[in-house]
């Protein structure tokens, strides 16, 4: 603190801005790293359609994938310089230790176990969700508490397996589970009918109903068991690298507020808004800090979008997944998605 005050002080002396005066470059060896081999190496699912899932040519789309092309477009003002590691849940933490990934977007759950002791730092809440449950409409089910008794399709090392176990013993219902590594096997199990009931994230219920040949013949519960705020995760121990994941994650949300999008960032560059201004490197110097340019959510925005393109195009209520805003909306609209100010 004493050394950062008189670095000011100095910078003052000198006739420099305090901003001016502490607008040093991050130091990052995962950033350097990532500059070195030319590309954003990103730890997604096997495939859930709406986050991370691969086309017949193999071009991965989603909410995630939408997320490390944004951290793609802000290292190397190419949103394609990003390529894709499937993964399966307990596949996930090792490959991120190992240096396998540079980064997870794979519907993870922020906890505090996972924060503290598994050596990760969550980036933010790109998705509010929370645990739900999916049958068959033909079983007559219209509740959770109507449960009791059945075969439960679980996909293992999740949060899922810890909040059923609580919810049926809190309500003192019996359950079986049936329990696969890969969520596609959990998919197919509910589909042959090996059990009554998939659960999972409500959100990915959703998504993989969509994909049924009946979606309709298959209800999401309206109950709502858990709190599960899915983000991104980097490794701990390198801040400058933290710093670049989670601001790109905030300028997604702050192009959003400001009505800056893919389709009029360029004329936005014109805009007399100081805080648009900042955001898009007009003022002010937000990127070296970084180790990015000064244009670098620029870019982003440019080759990517703001979250609510994301969210529209992927998730959205228009979309075979058809999920409303809900908590994700920003603060503004009812929602709790809020980017601190870049200033």
């Amino acid at each position: 603190m004493i050394k950062t005050l008189f670095t000011v002080a100095m910078a003052a002396g000198l006739g420099l801005s305090a901003s001016a005066a502490l607008a040093q470059t991050a130091t990052s060896p995962t950033l350097d790293a990532i500059k070195a081999k030319g590309y954003v190496q990103c730890g997604v699912t096997g495939g859930v359609p709406g986050f991370s899932a691969p086309d017949e040519n193999n071009v991965w789309a989603g909410l995630e994938v939408d997320y490390c092309r944004a951290v793609a477009a802000a290292i190397f003002n190419d949103a394609e310089a990003v390529r894709y590691t499937p993964l399966t849940a307990q596949e996930r933490f090792t490959a991120l230790s190992a240096g396998e990934i540079d980064i997870l977007s794979r519907t993870t759950t922020w906890t505090m176990s996972r924060d503290t002791q598994l050596g990760i730092k969550v980036v933010g809440t790109m998705f509010y969700d929370g645990q739900g449950f999916l049958v068959r409409k033909e079983d007559g089910i219209a509740s959770a508490l109507d449960l009791s008794g059945a075969a439960i399709c679980i996909e293992s090392g999740t949060t899922t397996e810890l909040n059923a176990a609580d919810y049926f013993a809190a309500n003192s219902l019996e359950f079986n589970t049936v329990v696969f590594v890969d969520q596609d096997e959990v998919v197919k199990a509910y589909e042959d009918g090996r059990c009554d009931v998939y659960t999972t994230d409500s959100s990915a219920l959703a998504a993989e109903r969509s994909k049924f040949a009946d979606p309709s013949a298959h209800v999401i519960l309206p109950d709502i068991i858990s709190k599960e705020p899915l983000g991104p995760v980097v490794r701990q121990g390198d801040d400058g690298f933290f710093n670049v994941a989670r601001w790109t994650y905030f300028a997604l949300l702050e192009a959003e507020e400001l009505g800056v999008s893919s389709a009029n960032v360029d004329e936005m560059l014109a805009s007399d808004n100081p805080a648009i201004k900042r955001l898009l490197g007009v003022e002010g110097d937000f990127g070296t800090p970084l180790g990015l340019t000064k244009d670098w959510a620029y870019q982003i925005i440019k080759l990517v979008g703001n979250y609510s393109e994301s969210y529209e195009k992927h998730v959205g209520p228009s979309t075979a997944i058809g999920l409303a805003r809900g908590l994700n909306a920003l603060w503004r609209d009812g929602g709790i998605q809020y980017s601190p100010p870049i200033r």
